[in-house]
């Protein structure tokens, strides 16, 4: 009932975002335009990394690929809505999930698990539109539910292999899963033959989708993966501490949070996790088992990816959440449950003492030391029920005051003024894809789905701010782009985006006109020997 409820909480938390003005059908991100453009690319017959750059592994587009095999029929607007709302779903599964994997421990480990899931800011936001973390943490926490029998792993090999297939799908979505897949082999290493066949499945997940791309374009897939991805930035702006610790400590909707309050907050979880363990350890003489390890390696090892590399992004912290909802649930669980034992097992005694039958030295009736254990664990579940109604409190909130990136007024706008089939080349996809206007029949028109990516993989990690445009391949590719274009929709970061150098900018300035007597922030240009609309 717990797991349910809570559940049904960041369902609704999820839900409401996409309720949100503009925020099923309009554009609210960037990155959602490429992941979803590369299902449609394919399923219109071009490869990833062999035919244009994708700068993730290919199980987001192959996840994405009935939804946009759908858009033959209901068009790219809704195709992406759909992905949306199945996004959503994704979210709140994994709620669901970080429940399932607590279950064995009770009311207070379900609750804190799936309550931290539920309402933690950034894992709410990065699944209101078609972003990998949702998907990733579904599949991670599908492979821990598969691979952890209660506390520890599984003796069944065939539950190790489905796990180590779902963790290795995982991968196949985001690197970051090699984070829980680490975690997993080191715990079974004391059993090689259970990290054997675990190790099988996670091989299987991964090379299974990955390879057949990799293979018919290996360079161009290294140059996309690993060089735009993962690899080093040149030139790079560092994001600042204060936002990824604002971020990580769940203060994402409060961006005028002191720093104090953050670290403050932060020193606490440290301390009640490191806290809770050591006393339980002094009252049970056990280490924590296979299951907080787990948690706790997966937590600290995420924090520190989040903390090390130049770039953060708001979405990133949603890969933290069911790690940091186990490493605080499990412990404390383990706390109540050592104390209220502790409990039982002193009444017991008292009750040995006792003469006549009577309770001796004033101490309570043997009765009364259950109900004790029982009010300590409902006191603990009622606080911690507080604290997520609180935060699900302060999401909704927040969520009453979004706005989408691009007016609805100035979508319709472009679609009325764009003709279907036309070329469009836009530095966000995902204004052509929700007017139905990212296909086009015209020969030879550019399939620029990041350019971001694009100029990170064909510079070794230049940006258009740090001298993209000055490297031959990327200048030759903007300034195909351009000639084969009909129009160009520009957004306000276009010069983050676009490798503009002197000689792109020359031809972008002869060749269009911006289209007049509509909205004032639609950015629409049209090539000069078009009738604009």
């Amino acid at each position: 009932m717990v797991i349910a409820a809570v559940t049904l909480l960041g369902l609704g938390l999820r839900l409401y975002y996409l309720t949100r003005p503009g925020y099923l059908l309009g554009v609210t991100e960037y990155d959602d335009g490429s992941y979803f453009g590369s299902a449609l690319r394919l399923v219109h017959g071009q490869l990833p990394y062999r035919d244009f750059v994708f700068v993730q592994p290919p199980g987001i587009t192959l996840l994405m690929t009935p939804v946009a095999a759908a858009t033959r029929v209901i068009g790219t607007d809704d195709g992406l809505a759909v992905a949306r709302i199945l996004t959503m779903l994704a979210g709140a599964a994994g709620v669901a999930l970080a429940g399932l994997l607590v279950r064995h421990r009770g009311v207070l480990a379900a609750l804190l698990a799936c309550g931290v899931v539920a309402v933690y800011p950034d894992s709410v936001a990065s699944a209101h539109t078609l972003l990998v973390e949702p998907w990733l943490v579904l599949f991670c926490l599908a492979g821990a539910v598969a691979v952890f029998d209660g506390d520890r792993i599984t003796g069944s090999r065939r539950r190790l292999l489905w796990g180590g297939v779902a963790f290795g799908f995982g991968g196949a979505i985001e690197a970051w899963a090699i984070i829980p897949v680490v975690v997993v082999t080191v715990l079974c290493l004391p059993r090689p033959r259970q990290a054997v066949t675990y190790l099988g499945g996670v091989a299987a997940g991964f090379l299974i989708p990955v390879l057949p791309f990799a293979a018919l374009a290996p360079r161009s897939f290294y140059q996309d993966v690993i060089t735009a991805q993962v690899g080093g930035r040149v030139d790079a702006t560092r994001m600042p501490l204060a936002y990824r610790l604002r971020h990580i400590a769940g203060f994402a909707d409060q961006p005028d949070v002191r720093q104090a309050v953050v670290l403050g907050v932060i020193a606490l979880i440290v301390a009640f996790v490191l806290g809770t363990c050591a006393v339980a350890l002094l009252i049970t003489r056990r280490l924590p088992p296979a299951l907080e390890w787990f948690a706790y390696g997966c937590a600290v090892a995420v924090v520190a990816v989040f903390l090390w590399p130049a770039q953060f992004h708001y979405h990133f912290a949603g890969f933290l959440a069911p790690f940091l909802g186990l490493g605080v649930a499990l412990p404390a669980s383990r706390l109540v449950t050592a104390i209220t034992g502790r409990i039982g097992a002193a009444g017991q005694s008292r009750a040995g003492q006792s003469r006549g039958g009577r309770p001796a030295g004033g101490w309570p009736r043997p009765g009364g030391w259950p109900r004790a254990g029982r009010l300590l664990r409902w006191s603990a579940a009622g606080l911690a029920a507080a604290g997520i109604a609180v935060g699900g409190w302060n999401q909704a909130s927040f969520e009453s005051t979004l706005e989408p990136d691009a007016p609805v007024a100035m979508m319709a706008a472009g679609q009325r003024i764009i003709p279907p089939g036309a070329c469009v080349l836009a530095d966000n996809v995902a204004y052509t894809i929700t007017t139905n206007r990212f296909l086009s029949d015209v020969p030879g028109c550019p399939a620029i789905d990041d350019g971001t990516g694009a100029n990170y993989a064909l510079t070794g990690g230049r940006s258009a701010l740090t001298g993209a445009g000055r490297v031959p391949a990327v200048a030759a590719l903007w300034r195909s782009a351009f000639e084969h274009a009909q129009y160009v929709w520009l957004t306000g970061l276009n010069h983050r985006r676009i490798a503009w150098n002197p000689a792109l900018t020359a031809y972008f300035t002869a060749n269009f006109v911006r289209v007049a007597g509509h909205t004032r922030d639609l950015r629409l240009y049209v090539r000069k020997d078009l009738h604009p609309r």
